[in-house]
């Protein structure tokens, strides 16, 4: 007979269950850091310039250096998501040291305070990327198609001008209106 002293412990657990259950809370924990963060520091290395391709595989090195840190402590979100970008920008700096691909033109800070300014407390910034969505299809289909030629073909003014039936200086006056328009219509989302 056994004493209930001794029923009422837990029994001992082997050696290799207890990493096992830290490790699955690691892991538990580090797919909640990505999952969070993830859409923002890729979004913010775009902003700093880095293609598509670019900033995934630098989102993806930005969480490796940080999950592998032994010593890195989430004390809250926000100053989580200013370590993941001056991390990832980091990133992006020694990249470009080795390849010359992306070149900065704005300051680090100023380009943390645009940051700050156009994501606010939506640390992914999918916020503004909807509010964004929503303005441009508000615009005319004149102007939504001169700004895809833009940015989505790269086309020059002068194409767009002939893909609308307008003179070059046409074109990029329709575009400063679309371009005025959407700041206006995002900057009212957020009032």
């Amino acid at each position: 007979m056994s004493s209930p002293a001794r029923e009422s412990r837990n029994p001992p657990q082997r050696e290799a269950d207890q990493p096992r259950g830290d490790a699955e809370t690691s892991q538990r924990e580090a797919e909640s850091l990505v999952r969070r963060h993830q859409a923002g520091v890729w979004r913010y290395l775009r902003m700093l310039g880095c293609d598509g391709a670019t900033a995934d595989d630098l989102t993806q090195e930005t969480f490796l250096r940080v999950l592998g840190q032994k010593n890195f402590v989430q004390y809250s979100d926000a100053a989580t998501s200013v370590y993941l970008r001056r991390t990832a920008r980091n990133l992006m700096i020694s990249m470009v040291r080795r390849t010359s691909r992306v070149h900065l033109t704005d300051s680090p800070t100023a380009l943390d305070e645009v940051w700050d300014r156009w994501a606010g407390a939506d640390l992914t910034g999918d916020e503004a990327a909807e509010a964004l969505q929503k303005c441009f299809q508000q615009l005319t289909e004149r102007a939504r198609l001169a700004l895809r030629l833009r940015y989505a073909d790269e086309a020059s003014r002068a194409a767009i001008g002939e893909a609308l039936g307008i003179t070059e200086h046409g074109a990029r006056n329709l575009m400063q209106r679309a371009k005025q328009q959407l700041r206006q219509c995002v900057e009212n989302h957020f009032k």
